[in-house]
Protein backbone atom coordinates (compact mmCIF):
# COMPACT_ATOMS: atom_id res chain seq x y z
CA UNK A 1 0.00 0.00 0.00
CA UNK A 2 2.83 2.06 0.86
CA UNK A 3 4.37 1.62 -2.70
CA UNK A 4 0.92 2.25 -4.41
CA UNK A 5 0.65 5.74 -2.54
CA UNK A 6 3.93 6.61 -2.87
CA UNK A 7 3.23 5.84 -7.00
CA UNK A 8 0.69 8.27 -6.79
CA UNK A 9 2.18 11.08 -5.21
CA UNK A 10 4.87 10.66 -7.57
CA UNK A 11 2.31 10.59 -10.50
CA UNK A 12 0.46 13.66 -8.95
CA UNK A 13 3.26 15.95 -7.78
CA UNK A 14 5.90 15.12 -10.88
CA UNK A 15 6.85 18.76 -11.51
CA UNK A 16 8.09 18.85 -7.44
CA UNK A 17 9.47 15.42 -7.22
CA UNK A 18 11.54 15.75 -10.89
CA UNK A 19 13.02 19.00 -9.66
CA UNK A 20 13.97 17.51 -6.60
CA UNK A 21 15.77 14.01 -8.41
CA UNK A 22 17.74 17.06 -10.77
CA UNK A 23 18.52 18.46 -7.81
CA UNK A 24 19.86 15.55 -6.01
CA UNK A 25 21.39 13.64 -8.64
CA UNK A 26 21.56 15.68 -11.99
CA UNK A 27 21.93 14.03 -15.11
CA UNK A 28 21.02 10.88 -13.95
CA UNK A 29 17.45 12.09 -14.54
CA UNK A 30 17.51 11.31 -18.20
CA UNK A 31 18.22 7.70 -17.30
CA UNK A 32 14.95 7.60 -14.54
CA UNK A 33 12.80 9.19 -17.64
CA UNK A 34 14.15 6.77 -20.32
CA UNK A 35 13.36 3.81 -18.23
CA UNK A 36 9.91 5.31 -17.20
CA UNK A 37 8.48 6.30 -20.55
CA UNK A 38 10.18 2.74 -21.94
CA UNK A 39 8.49 0.76 -19.68
CA UNK A 40 5.12 2.67 -19.42
CA UNK A 41 4.94 2.11 -23.42
CA UNK A 42 6.34 -1.07 -23.66
CA UNK A 43 5.49 -3.20 -20.61
CA UNK A 44 1.60 -4.64 -20.74
CA UNK A 45 1.53 -4.72 -17.07
CA UNK A 46 2.85 -1.22 -16.45
CA UNK A 47 0.10 1.26 -17.83
CA UNK A 48 -0.55 3.21 -14.48
CA UNK A 49 3.12 5.28 -14.93
CA UNK A 50 2.89 9.15 -15.81
CA UNK A 51 3.06 9.55 -20.00
CA UNK A 52 1.53 12.87 -21.15
CA UNK A 53 2.39 14.96 -18.08
CA UNK A 54 5.77 13.64 -17.41
CA UNK A 55 6.31 15.10 -21.03
CA UNK A 56 5.07 18.13 -20.01
CA UNK A 57 6.85 18.61 -17.11
CA UNK A 58 10.04 17.58 -18.62
CA UNK A 59 9.75 20.54 -21.19
CA UNK A 60 8.97 22.72 -18.74
CA UNK A 61 12.30 21.90 -16.70
CA UNK A 62 14.32 22.54 -20.35
CA UNK A 63 12.36 25.54 -20.46
CA UNK A 64 13.92 26.23 -17.12
CA UNK A 65 17.49 25.52 -18.03
CA UNK A 66 17.34 22.61 -15.67
CA UNK A 67 17.94 20.01 -18.00
CA UNK A 68 18.94 19.91 -21.84
CA UNK A 69 15.94 19.85 -24.31
CA UNK A 70 17.71 17.95 -27.05
CA UNK A 71 19.07 15.69 -24.81
CA UNK A 72 15.54 15.06 -23.53
CA UNK A 73 13.80 14.90 -26.76
CA UNK A 74 16.00 12.30 -28.22
CA UNK A 75 16.43 9.85 -25.16
CA UNK A 76 12.64 9.89 -24.82
CA UNK A 77 12.06 9.83 -28.63
CA UNK A 78 14.10 6.53 -28.38
CA UNK A 79 12.67 4.56 -25.42
CA UNK A 80 9.38 5.72 -26.80
CA UNK A 81 9.75 3.88 -29.91
CA UNK A 82 11.88 0.75 -28.51
CA UNK A 83 9.03 0.81 -25.77
CA UNK A 84 6.85 0.10 -28.64
CA UNK A 85 8.29 -2.27 -30.37
CA UNK A 86 9.24 -3.95 -27.62
CA UNK A 87 5.48 -4.34 -26.47
CA UNK A 88 4.84 -4.85 -30.23
CA UNK A 89 7.33 -7.90 -30.44
CA UNK A 90 5.42 -9.77 -26.61
CA UNK A 91 2.40 -9.63 -28.80
CA UNK A 92 3.14 -11.18 -31.51
CA UNK A 93 4.92 -13.92 -29.48
CA UNK A 94 1.80 -14.51 -27.17
CA UNK A 95 -0.85 -13.95 -30.02
CA UNK A 96 -3.97 -15.55 -29.87
CA UNK A 97 -3.52 -16.96 -26.84
CA UNK A 98 -4.25 -13.96 -25.06
CA UNK A 99 -7.92 -13.65 -25.60
CA UNK A 100 -8.07 -16.53 -23.07
CA UNK A 101 -6.34 -14.44 -20.13
CA UNK A 102 -8.47 -13.24 -17.75
CA UNK A 103 -8.39 -10.40 -15.72
CA UNK A 104 -5.80 -10.26 -12.67
CA UNK A 105 -3.28 -8.04 -11.07
CA UNK A 106 -0.19 -8.88 -14.26
CA UNK A 107 -2.92 -8.15 -16.91
CA UNK A 108 -5.71 -5.73 -17.08
CA UNK A 109 -7.71 -7.34 -19.48
CA UNK A 110 -10.68 -4.65 -19.17
CA UNK A 111 -7.58 -1.93 -20.59
CA UNK A 112 -6.95 -4.59 -23.18
CA UNK A 113 -10.83 -5.06 -24.50
CA UNK A 114 -10.97 -1.17 -25.31
CA UNK A 115 -7.62 -0.93 -26.69
CA UNK A 116 -8.68 -3.57 -28.98
CA UNK A 117 -12.09 -2.04 -29.71
CA UNK A 118 -9.86 0.98 -30.78
CA UNK A 119 -7.97 -1.30 -33.23
CA UNK A 120 -10.44 -3.05 -35.06
CA UNK A 121 -12.79 0.50 -35.45
CA UNK A 122 -9.66 2.87 -36.64
CA UNK A 123 -6.83 0.02 -37.82
CA UNK A 124 -3.35 1.85 -37.88
CA UNK A 125 -3.74 5.20 -36.84
CA UNK A 126 -4.74 3.72 -33.74
CA UNK A 127 -1.06 3.01 -32.55
CA UNK A 128 -0.86 7.18 -33.44
CA UNK A 129 -3.42 8.44 -31.34
CA UNK A 130 -2.92 5.77 -28.96
CA UNK A 131 0.10 8.17 -27.68
CA UNK A 132 -2.34 10.25 -25.83
CA UNK A 133 -4.54 8.02 -24.30
CA UNK A 134 -3.54 6.36 -20.85
CA UNK A 135 -3.59 2.85 -20.38
CA UNK A 136 -4.88 2.81 -23.75
CA UNK A 137 -1.57 3.57 -25.09
CA UNK A 138 0.05 0.22 -23.34
CA UNK A 139 -2.24 -1.89 -24.54
CA UNK A 140 -2.47 -0.69 -28.58
CA UNK A 141 1.23 -1.94 -29.66
CA UNK A 142 0.43 -4.89 -27.85
CA UNK A 143 -2.57 -5.49 -29.47
CA UNK A 144 -1.29 -4.86 -32.65
CA UNK A 145 1.27 -7.55 -32.15
CA UNK A 146 -1.54 -9.84 -31.30
CA UNK A 147 -4.00 -9.00 -34.47
CA UNK A 148 -0.16 -10.24 -36.37
CA UNK A 149 0.24 -6.18 -38.34
CA UNK A 150 3.03 -6.48 -40.67
CA UNK A 151 6.25 -4.99 -38.86
CA UNK A 152 7.43 -2.85 -41.11
CA UNK A 153 3.40 -1.27 -41.64
CA UNK A 154 3.56 -1.08 -37.32
CA UNK A 155 6.98 0.88 -37.10
CA UNK A 156 6.02 3.60 -39.42
CA UNK A 157 2.80 4.60 -37.61
CA UNK A 158 5.17 3.82 -33.87
CA UNK A 159 7.72 6.05 -35.05
CA UNK A 160 5.28 8.91 -36.13
CA UNK A 161 3.20 8.48 -33.11
CA UNK A 162 6.19 8.35 -30.86
CA UNK A 163 7.70 11.73 -32.86
CA UNK A 164 4.13 13.74 -32.59
CA UNK A 165 3.84 12.99 -28.85
CA UNK A 166 7.47 13.32 -27.30
CA UNK A 167 8.32 16.34 -29.43
CA UNK A 168 4.90 18.16 -29.18
CA UNK A 169 4.70 17.25 -25.39
CA UNK A 170 8.32 18.45 -24.56
CA UNK A 171 7.66 21.09 -26.58
CA UNK A 172 4.41 22.42 -25.48
CA UNK A 173 6.05 22.49 -21.85
CA UNK A 174 9.33 24.28 -23.37
CA UNK A 175 7.12 27.12 -24.25
CA UNK A 176 4.23 26.91 -22.32
CA UNK A 177 5.02 25.40 -19.08
CA UNK A 178 7.03 28.24 -17.06
CA UNK A 179 4.56 30.86 -18.00
CA UNK A 180 2.95 32.33 -14.60
CA UNK A 181 -0.67 31.49 -15.47
CA UNK A 182 0.51 27.82 -16.18
CA UNK A 183 2.97 27.40 -12.94
CA UNK A 184 -0.40 29.11 -10.92
CA UNK A 185 -2.60 26.03 -12.22
CA UNK A 186 0.25 23.52 -13.06
CA UNK A 187 -1.56 21.11 -10.65
CA UNK A 188 -5.06 21.28 -12.54
CA UNK A 189 -3.12 20.91 -15.85
CA UNK A 190 -1.44 17.65 -14.57
CA UNK A 191 -5.01 16.60 -13.73
CA UNK A 192 -6.60 17.17 -16.81
CA UNK A 193 -3.06 15.39 -18.87
CA UNK A 194 -4.34 12.61 -16.78
CA UNK A 195 -7.76 12.74 -16.81
CA UNK A 196 -9.01 14.34 -19.99
CA UNK A 197 -7.67 11.48 -22.41
CA UNK A 198 -8.38 8.58 -20.75
CA UNK A 199 -12.03 9.95 -20.31
CA UNK A 200 -12.06 10.02 -24.41
CA UNK A 201 -10.47 6.64 -24.55
CA UNK A 202 -13.63 5.41 -22.68
CA UNK A 203 -15.80 6.91 -24.55
CA UNK A 204 -14.15 6.05 -28.14
CA UNK A 205 -13.58 2.28 -26.85
CA UNK A 206 -17.31 2.20 -26.28
CA UNK A 207 -18.90 3.75 -29.11
CA UNK A 208 -16.54 1.12 -31.33
CA UNK A 209 -17.90 -1.88 -29.41
CA UNK A 210 -21.31 -0.34 -29.78
CA UNK A 211 -20.43 0.02 -33.76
Amino acid sequence: MDILMQLVDFILHVDVHLRDFVAEHGNWVYALLFLIVFVETGVVVMPFLPGDSLLFIVGTLCGAELMSLPVAMVLLLLAAIAGDQTNYSIGRYFGPKVFQWEDSRFFNRAAFDKAHAFYEQYGGITIVLARFMPFIRTFVPFVAGVAAMTRSKFTAYNVLGGVIWVVGLLLAGYFFGNLPVVQTHLSKIIWALILVPGLIAVFGAWRARQA
